[in-house]
Formats: C-alpha cells, structure tokens, sequence
C-alpha cells in the first residue's frame, strides 16, 4: 500500500468486466478509483470530481477516447493514459496528438498498468494533482474536519460519523465549492460494482445519508447552509 495521500484515478471503459477488474487492482495497489462506462459518464464525473490520472479506453460507442484525450487535455483536468485493443502506430500517434501522457495497447499485463501510472504519476507537476491541493483540515463554519483522520469536531467535542458519512464528507473536503452529482456520489461509495443496474434506488439512498449527514453537519438542517442542494445537477460543500 502507498503511504502518501492516495491518488485518485478514473477508469473509462465500456467493458464491465475490465473496469471491475481494473478497480479491484488498483485498489488493492492503494489507489482511489472511479469508473466511468463511457465518454458521456466521464464528462459527468469530471464535471463535479478531480482526478490525479485517467486510464481511457479508445474504442468506445459514442465519443471514442480520442476525442475526450481532447477536452481532458483542453481542460487541464489530469494526465491520460490510453488503454485499447488498437496498438498501430498511427493510433499512437493520435492518442499522442490529442494530448495523451502514455498508451498501452490491450492485452496488457496489470503490473505494467501499473508501473506506467507510477510512472506518469511521479512526472506530474506537483500543481496538478488532485491530491496535493486538498487542505488536511477543512473549516466549515463552526466545524473543523479532519481528512487524515476522518474526525468531525465542533469546537473541541467529537461528532460520530459512520463509515459511509465519513466517506462522503471526505469526497465533498476533496471539492469544496464545487458540484457533485449524486451520480458521482454512487460511483464513489460502490467502486467495487462492476455494472450500474439499480442506479436509480442506489442514487435515492445517497439523498437519504445525505439527510443524514446534514443533521450532523447544520444548525438547520431544513435549510442547509453548507451541504446544499444544486437543483438539477447535485449537492455542495460550502466552507463559508
């Protein structure tokens, strides 16, 4: 396991089985993962996450993985890695030119998937990385929590959170001011489910912890000043 703040990586990929079998690796390995079935889903989560490092396959229906590379490197959202059954040079070449760090052709070994992610890891500017910017004390209004530790405290007494309230508070302290889809809620508390099937039952149980989670975190709960609901798109942290 990796001693440092865990990098989070996003699988894209429209095969099931290999984004399972990608996330049980890497998580094994000490990464945070989240998957994406396809360019549309990636766009969602990268809309309202940040990432250290993306794994894309090429050949995907709809938008194939040249063309996401594009808007990824566009954006400045993280370092690429290009994942496909497609190992022409020419293709290099174009995953090369849509601003991609690394190409791996399929089938590949997971030992060499992730030496290269090491590897492109280690390279990135310090400024880039998901990980190096997040504070290790968050202040929300009269709370103080604490992402190594995963302790909420008003002033200096200790409020409990469950494992689930204590992994989405760790998500919302990645990203304060910025969206999160319930979507990206689910995906983040289930990497370990390979399909999507039940989405919508598990996405009603995120509002529920959410609920939750309010009652611990607000003065009014009904009127929430700092876990907010954005109608439409999600929820978000407001430190102020």
């Amino acid at each position: 396991m990796r001693s440092e703040a865990q990098p989070h990586l996003l699988i894209v990929d429209d095969d099931a089985r290999i984004r399972a079998l990608l996330q049980k690796y890497l998580l094994r390995n000490g990464y945070l993962v989240t998957a994406a079935r396809d360019a549309a889903h990636a766009r969602r989560l990268l809309a309202g996450l940040s990432f250290d490092l993306i794994v894309l396959d090429v050949m995907m229906p709809g938008e194939d993985g040249f063309s996401l590379t594009r808007h990824i490197h566009a954006q400045g959202a993280a370092p690429v890695l290009l994942l496909t059954a497609r190992g022409e040079a020419e293709d290099r070449i174009t995953g090369f030119e849509a601003g991609a760090d690394d190409y791996l052709p399929k089938p590949f070994e997971p030992r060499e998937l992730l030496l290269r992610i090491n590897s492109i890891l280690r390279r990135t500017p310090q400024q880039h990385s998901a990980t190096a910017i997040v504070p290790q004390v968050l202040v929300i209004g009269p709370l103080r929590y604490d992402l190594e530790r995963g302790e909420l405290k008003r002033d200096d007494s200790p409020i409990r959170l469950t494992q689930t309230e204590a992994a989405i508070m760790r998500l919302f302290c990645e990203n304060p001011g910025e969206v999160i889809s319930r979507e990206a809620l689910v995906e983040h508390l289930s990497r370990d489910r390979a399909g999507h099937g039940g989405m919508v039952g598990q996405e009603r149980a995120v509002d529920v912890q959410i609920t939750r989670l309010r009652r611990k975190l607000e003065h009014d709960p009904k009127n929430p000043r700092h876990l907010q609901t954005v109608r439409g798109s999600g929820y978000m942290l407001v430190t102020e």
